[in-house]
């Protein structure tokens, strides 16, 4: 059986592509362009793990639907993928358990992200 994945990212270009590339990797996907749709989704649907983008409509975005996901779900692997350290110098991880208790994911990747990056720590999470 495929794991489904969240998608959530408001760059449409990004998350069609992240889409269509996760799929050809034998994943569903749930794509969601913003907070209120993801939210959305997380009422209806499972997912296995999801991957979120930190900007969304509100800077602050990704943290707070991070938040909402691991609450609801804590057992489900949050991907949290930035530009924010390219574009502000601001560096950050989630490397320790003090870093993931306020940041709420479980792996940060900056992008640009390689798809071979995000499908090898997907598989780590999901125990593919």
């Amino acid at each position: 059986m495929s794991k489904t994945i969240l998608l959530v990212d408001d760059d449409q270009d990004y998350l069609e592509q992240m889409r269509v590339q996760l799929e050809a990797a034998g994943y569903d996907v749930a794509p969601a362009g913003s907070v209120a749709e993801a939210t959305k989704l997380l009422d209806t649907q499972q997912f296995d793990a999801a991957v979120v983008d930190l900007m969304l409509e509100d800077v602050d975005g990704g943290f707070t639907l991070c938040y909402r996901i691991k609450r609801k779900h804590a057992g489900v692997p949050v991907l949290l993928v930035t530009g924010v350290s390219s574009e502000t110098g601001i560096d950050f991880d989630a490397a320790t358990n003090e870093e993931r208790s306020w940041v709420k994911a479980d792996v940060v990747l900056n992008k640009p992200v390689r798809f071979e990056q995000l499908r090898r720590e997907l598989s780590r999470l999901l125990k593919d």
